[in-house]
């Protein structure tokens, strides 16, 4: 059996996708942060479920409703307490690292997703209220994000970059993140309490590959059959490990090397939607081929609990490194833009995530009601 702490000891974070009152009432966030979880993350989607499940969540909406609150300003105060309550039980570990990990994220409101100075807006807000160090707030990584994650990093408010599909979303993230550190330092100010991870999303790209590369095989002839089949589930993983090759290229630049000797601390890669959506695929595939030094995995419970029974801690994202670019080029030969389908995917996930934000609204009105 495989533990965290041997994920540890390989350099990668495991951080729980997931998040409900009772998780923490109940002790097991604890319980888990003492067998070595090290951060937690959250989503629209995730507090939607929370909060229909009723209960403490309910009658708290009723109280707040009762005080003359909207819902979106009801859903905020529910979230902000689940968040802190947290953000407490992950501290120690926060302390322990100094400052390295024990991090909890909220999402900035998905409707922002394309409006610069609306995230600063409402990202600086989320600091300031639940006004815990570590705290990070979740913005999306789209083109009017990359300016907002620049200057909340300035700022020194911890950013966790969410909906990252392409390799060249994450490196104008990576980017973005470095332009913030040099304003710090510009300004003479602290650079080792800064913290941002940015969260590439794995299997929903298989997902999508997988269905274009069935097409093809449905009207293709022997030998490219061969080829096509031999390309099902590769594309994820092979653009993950091309996102860590680009990390690993920024690091030994002389720009990171200059902040890192001024306590910068590096924009660690976290391995998002890593639960496997194909049932013909090994269940923790997405945890045991991405494991490596400064990353992060956000794992829902139900994969963490199957990692933690059968899976195979390795240090693996950077083995198979020319497999995974023959794998991309041969995706390209044959038709199948990866670009596109991450451009699609980065839309659809912030429509999925505004759809989720719109029920969760939905949820909390029915709650007062």
């Amino acid at each position: 059996m495989a533990t965290l702490k041997e994920l540890q000891a390989l350099g990668q974070a495991v951080w729980l996708d997931f998040i409900s009152r009772e998780l923490m009432a109940s002790g097991e966030l604890s319980r888990r942060v003492a067998a070595g979880l090290r951060g937690l993350t959250s989503n629209p989607a995730i507090f939607e479920k929370a909060l229909a499940q009723g209960g403490d969540y309910a009658r708290q909406a009723r109280q707040l409703a009762a005080q003359g609150l909207n819902p979106k300003a009801i859903y905020e105060r529910i979230a902000i307490s689940d968040i802190q309550a947290a953000a407490d039980a992950l501290r120690p570990v926060h302390e322990a690292t100094g400052g390295g990990d024990g991090y909890v994220s909220l999402e900035v409101s998905p409707d922002l997703a394309n409006d610069t100075a609306g995230t600063l807006a409402e990202a600086r807000r989320l600091w300031r209220e639940v006004a815990r160090p570590n705290l990070m707030v979740k913005v999306p990584g789209t083109p009017a994000g990359v300016p907002a994650i620049r200057d909340l990093i300035a700022e020194g408010v911890n950013v966790n970059v969410t909906l990252l599909f392409a390799q060249a979303a994450y490196r104008a993230v990576a980017a973005a993140y470095v332009e913030g550190l040099q304003a710090r330092s510009t300004r003479g100010e602290k650079l080792d309490r800064v913290a941002s991870v940015a969260s590439f999303f794995v299997s929903r790209i298989d997902t999508a590959v997988d269905a274009q590369l069935e097409a093809k095989i449905a009207t293709a002839s022997d030998p490219a059959r061969a080829e096509l089949e031999a390309l099902r589930g590769k594309a994820a993983i092979a653009n993950a490990r091309m996102a860590y090759q680009h990390y690993l290229q920024r690091s030994a630049g002389a720009d990171w090397k200059k902040l890192a000797a001024a306590g910068a601390r590096p924009q660690r890669l976290l391995w998002a939607s890593t639960s496997c959506k194909n049932p013909a695929y090994r269940d923790v595939v997405y945890v045991e081929e991405l494991i490596g030094a400064d990353t992060v995995n956000t794992l829902p419970p139900a994969t963490l609990d199957a990692f933690l029974d059968h899976g195979v801690a390795r240090t693996s994202i950077t083995q198979s490194v020319d497999a995974a670019r023959r794998d991309l080029d041969a995706l390209a030969r044959l038709g199948i833009a990866l670009d596109m389908v991450t451009d699609g995917l980065l839309r659809d996930g912030v429509k999925q995530f505004a759809d989720a934000f719109d029920k969760l609204l939905g949820v909390v009105s029915q709650s007062v009601h």
